[in-house]
């Protein structure tokens, strides 16, 4: 065997057969590494998930719908000072650069037989950060030409301006229900008459959102303005929260031997307004009557364990409010259930 090793022809110089094969293992080499480079290093981060929670209670389902996130300027809460409001958040790990974080959301009520609404969000009247109840509603299984009732706490666009786009109706089938307190209060062109000089232009800037998101209901006679002598709907009574708006209403559902208070804005902070309730925020019409019903209705509530739904306690905003001493508060949140 050793004699025909010619056969192999090699060189004598074997450097020279060596040098291509190591120049062809390094390009080889170089190229694998350039192809792993090129692959992705990253994992891409999803959207958040769509903003809408079921709760029972009884036979009747009430669903909770996100309309999207606020960022208040703490300068908004009055009575406290800086200090106090940062000590507030601190212990509540909520002292966010951005703000004083609050939710926008609404509520839906499948009582079997009609599916009702407690308020609709802001849509787009504050920008794009707000307006997806619309579209959540849709993810959570129902469809708005479904919606029989709509209730209106109150007028704020954060609360009115989801019912309708571009003067078409967004719940082509629903009656709205207002206060006829409130009604009057935006829609008498009266009223700015007797604010100050420099609250009316904005005061006019809030009635114009509000017109435009009642015309096509106005137009349709899909508008029942109740008073106070006609406090109930059905399983709906409406339970009268002045202050933070001069018609300001909460609901109170009653199903199957159990309760939810849909309290509307008598509360705007889990944080601040909870440790302080005594706090007024700056969009209260009547500040000091605002901050009596606050007191008296989160000492009713707390006592009698009552579940309620907030539309800015962070979401769902279902839950209760618990007291240890009759002066300081606590938000505790319904428990996730699949």
């Amino acid at each position: 065997m050793i004699k025909n090793i010619h056969h192999f022809n090699f060189n004598k110089n074997p450097m020279k057969n060596l040098k291509p094969l190591l120049l062809a293992l390094t390009l080889g080499t170089t190229t694998i590494a350039t192809t792993q480079a090129a692959e992705p290093t990253t994992i891409q981060t999803p959207k958040q998930v769509a903003g809408y929670y079921h709760h029972q209670i009884g036979n009747t389902q009430i669903t909770a719908l996100l309309d999207g996130t606020l960022y208040l300027n703490p300068s908004m809460f009055k009575g406290l000072s800086d200090t106090e409001k940062t000590e507030i958040l601190k212990k509540y790990y909520a002292d966010q650069a951005q703000g004083i974080q609050t939710s926008v959301n609404a509520f839906l009520i499948n009582t079997g037989n009609q599916l009702l609404m407690v308020d609709s969000g802001a849509a787009s009247c504050f920008g794009a950060h707000l307006g997806s109840i619309y579209n959540n509603l849709k993810a959570s299984g129902y469809q708005p030409e479904q919606v029989n009732e709509i209730f209106l706490t109150h007028l704020h666009p954060d609360h009115v301006c989801g019912i309708s786009n571009n003067g078409v109706a967004n719940y082509p089938n629903a009656t709205l229900h207002i206060a006829k307190t409130e009604y009057d209060y935006w829609l008498n062109p009266n009223t700015v008459k007797k604010l100050p000089k420099d609250k009316q232009a904005g005061f006019l800037g809030t009635v114009e959102k509000i017109k435009a998101a009642l015309a096509p209901y106005e137009k349709a006679k899909k508008i029942k303005v109740f008073s106070d002598k006609s406090l109930a709907f059905g399983d709906i009574q409406f339970k009268p929260s002045f202050g933070h708006t001069p018609g300001h209403y909460s609901f109170k559902l009653k199903a199957d031997g159990q309760e939810v208070v849909f309290i509307g804005d008598i509360v705007h902070s889990h944080t601040l307004q909870f440790d302080r309730p005594e706090t007024a925020i700056e969009f209260d019409t009547d500040p000091k009557a605002a901050v009596q019903t606050r007191l008296k209705h989160f000492a009713e509530y707390a006592k009698e364990g009552q579940l309620i739904a907030a539309p800015h306690l962070p979401f769902p905003g279902i839950g209760h409010i618990y007291s240890q001493d009759g002066k300081s508060y606590q938000w505790i949140p319904v428990h996730f259930k699949d």
